[in-house]
């Protein structure tokens, strides 16, 4: 938080993605490859179900309308990049690197980015199932119009982290660390785990009164009429 007019406090804003791609060139279809290397490519309704892109970098390129079915992206990196209408269940992109990224209108299901790095990244619009971000760090993340449900933040950090006219449900916040985080835009907010996580974060009066029974639980307080 930083010290606002009349000395209110204030949350600080996340910085947004500002991709710019350049000229694409179509993906040839070749499959990914291990460690492989794609420069400026546009994959344009590709099958990438149940390929192995582990270790993989992506820069400046466009998947549109893909499908990541038990696709394998784990440890690879994403810069400079958009994602729109990619769809799939599984998708494995553990201890990923996600930087200058936006994803908008996805359709995923069990995601893997435990172990991950995203910084300055929009994900608009779309539903995302159960998501996993164990132990992740999210740096200027902004969750735009879109369904979460059950996303799993356990241990990870979050930072300058903003949701935004979405819905959040059954979250879990165990052992997160939440710094300059705000909620607020988050409508239903539903927490799972991890209410006692919620130190840094910013949520509306109305939020509050929705999360009151939570909160009364997590500090053992009982309310009788």
């Amino acid at each position: 938080m930083t010290g606002g007019p009349a000395g209110r406090a204030v949350v600080r804003a996340a910085r947004r993605p500002e991709v710019r791609l350049p000229r694409l060139e179509e993906y040839d279809g070749r499959g990914l490859e291990r460690d492989g290397d794609y420069d400026g490519l546009d994959f344009r309704d590709t099958g990438l179900a149940g390929q192995d892109g582990a270790g993989a970098r992506f820069m400046d390129c466009a998947l549109t309308g893909c499908a990541l079915d038990g696709t394998s992206l784990r440890r690879a990196r994403l810069l400079d990049s958009v994602l729109t209408g990619v769809r799939g269940v599984g998708t494995d992109l553990a201890e990923a690197t996600l930087r200058d990224v936006e994803v908008r209108d996805a359709r995923l299901g069990g995601t893997q980015l435990h172990g991950a790095v995203l910084e300055r990244v929009l994900i608009r619009g779309g539903k995302i199932d159960f998501l996993n971000l164990r132990r992740a760090r999210l740096k200027d993340v902004v969750f735009e119009g879109c369904v979460l449900v059950e996303p799993d933040f356990g241990g990870a950090r979050l930072e300058r982290v903003e949701f935004v006219d979405c819905a959040v449900r059954q979250a879990d916040l165990s052992a997160a660390v939440l710094v300059d985080v705000d909620l607020r835009g988050a409508a239903p907010l539903e927490l799972a785990r991890g209410v006692d996580r919620l130190s840094g974060a910013v949520i509306s009066p109305a939020q509050l009164l929705d999360l009151a029974p939570v909160l009364a639980a997590e500090l053992g307080l009982r309310v009788l009429a």
